[in-house]
């Protein structure tokens, strides 16, 4: 990416602001003429946090790649700064918010505790409102949104999807790299959809095996529900096995993640409202999800909500329920027996577990304590693969880049199985481990625990030979 006149001023201004304390508490509300109205922008006080001490700088994907200032969280919030002192919002300030990956690993390096999460999303829904986007783009999104957050239109998308993998036509298509050239964005689409299998419906009401020790609801999810139905059976299966009662709610629908983190505020409220409702008198304890982009939000759901005086309790107290599932089989403890799996697994931290929700010792604790099998760690851990929900589609040459940096120090590990808990990097690390011809099986951190308590071998998670 290169800098152009105004941008290399912004990253001397940013530059120069090192050392300095940052703090612009005593601004107040935007200033009139600037790039945000006085809805919810981005607050002052938590970009006066930052002091622009740097270590965000060398976790930041964007920057690791670009190595320019206005890439990079600090050099993000200081034109946040600058748009609520006055400065219009244009094509290059969004251009750089729009690069952003959300992957909070700043939030989880920075010692001033700046709540950079909060800002981006504050910062995103002030862009939703008053940027114009290009055609192309907003019909890209709009594809992107008509199809995704919904998850009976994934559904009906499994069949001519499997039929163009089962002929074969999608390996065509890419051979040929006629799509590739003609729209790289659908290509991104269309290269990360995973190998359907068939579908697998739960019941609503699925009794504990032995005694029950919780009812939990489950969250069947979008993407999960249509493209990996298996991670669902699998944590409907272990959760029973370790004597929960699981409820599915029949018409529960999206999360609202996807909507959240790219500043569709309204349509994630619309989301969380109908899925706090579908939950509603089902009498669960807690809900599980078993995606970590969703959980991230989910749990975000008093602070989505905080304005709806019909929903504000009621999103809090849902919020405080909600467990990804490595959590709250950590909390139960384990009951089930645990059959040896000889197998060796690349433990790789989805952002949205890691960073947003804190989540990084239960499931490798979940992994470690099946016999037999071996957890190996990947270098620069915390470094995004590249998926951050649809940011691989909307940023495919990043998100490829980041993608395969990823794939190397996977393979790196030497690891029969990579294991990770959120179907967009199952899918982007897939993708990125089959251009680097290597061999590996893929696996959420469930179906290897599922496997375990089955009894099934450990060849059926590696790759076939």
């Amino acid at each position: 990416m290169t800098s152009t006149p105004d941008q290399s001023a912004r990253e001397a201004a940013a530059g120069a602001a090192v050392g300095e304390t940052g703090s612009i508490i005593d601004l107040g509300l935007p200033v009139p003429g600037g790039a945000f109205d006085e809805h919810h922008p981005p607050d002052a006080a938590l970009i006066g946090d930052c002091v622009h001490c740097g270590f965000c700088l060398p976790t930041c994907p964007t920057y690791v790649l670009w190595g320019e200032e206005m890439d990079s969280p600090r050099g993000r919030i200081y034109l946040m700064k600058e748009g609520l002192e006055g400065q219009p919002m244009d094509d290059a300030m969004v251009s750089h918010w729009d690069a952003c990956l959300g992957c909070m690993a700043c939030v989880t390096s920075c010692p001033s505790g700046v709540q950079y999460d909060t800002l981006i999303e504050q910062t995103r829904a002030q862009v939703e409102r008053h940027h114009e986007r290009s055609s192309k783009d907003k019909a890209l999104r709009g594809l992107i949104f008509s199809l995704f957050p919904h998850p009976k239109r994934l559904r009906l998308l499994r069949g001519p999807l499997r039929l163009v993998q089962a002929t074969g036509l999608d390996r065509a298509m890419r051979r040929t790299g006629l799509l590739e050239r003609m729209a790289p964005q659908l290509a991104a689409m269309e290269g990360l959809a995973p190998r359907l299998g068939r579908p697998e419906p739960l019941p609503s009401y699925i009794t504990a095996h032995g005694e029950r020790r919780a009812v939990v609801g489950l969250l069947t999810g979008c993407v999960q529900g249509a493209f990996f139905p298996g991670v669902n059976s699998a944590t409907a299966r272990v959760l029973r096995a370790e004597g929960c009662d699981v409820v599915v709610p029949a018409g529960q629908g999206c999360c609202g993640a996807l909507s959240a983190h790219n500043g569709r505020q309204e349509e994630a409220q619309d989301f969380a409202r109908r899925l706090v409702d579908s939950f509603e008198g089902s009498g669960v304890e807690h809900v599980v999800v078993n995606a970590a982009g969703c959980g991230s939000t989910m749990k975000e759901y008093a602070a989505l909500l905080a304005d709806d005086p019909a929903y504000a309790a009621k999103a809090a107290a849902f919020a405080d329920r909600v467990r990804d599932v490595s959590e709250i089989l950590d909390e139960l403890g384990p009951v089930a027996t645990r059959h040896p799996l000889d197998l060796t697994v690349a433990y790789h931290d989805a952002c949205h577990l890691a960073h947003a929700q804190g989540v990084r010792a239960q499931p490798r604790r979940l992994l470690r304590g099946i016999p037999g099998l071996e957890v190996r760690e990947i270098a620069d851990a915390d470094l995004c693969c590249g998926s951050a929900g649809i940011y691989n589609i909307l940023n495919p040459e990043p998100a490829r880049e980041l993608g395969d940096r990823k794939a190397a120090t996977i393979v790196a590990t030497g690891a029969q199985v990579l294991v990770t808990a959120n179907p967009g990097c199952l899918m982007q690390v897939t993708s990125a481990i089959e251009r680097s011809g290597h061999q590996m099986g893929m696996a959420h951190t469930i179906e290897v625990l599922d496997a375990s308590l089955s009894g099934r071998p450990a060849s059926s998670l590696r790759p076939a030979p």
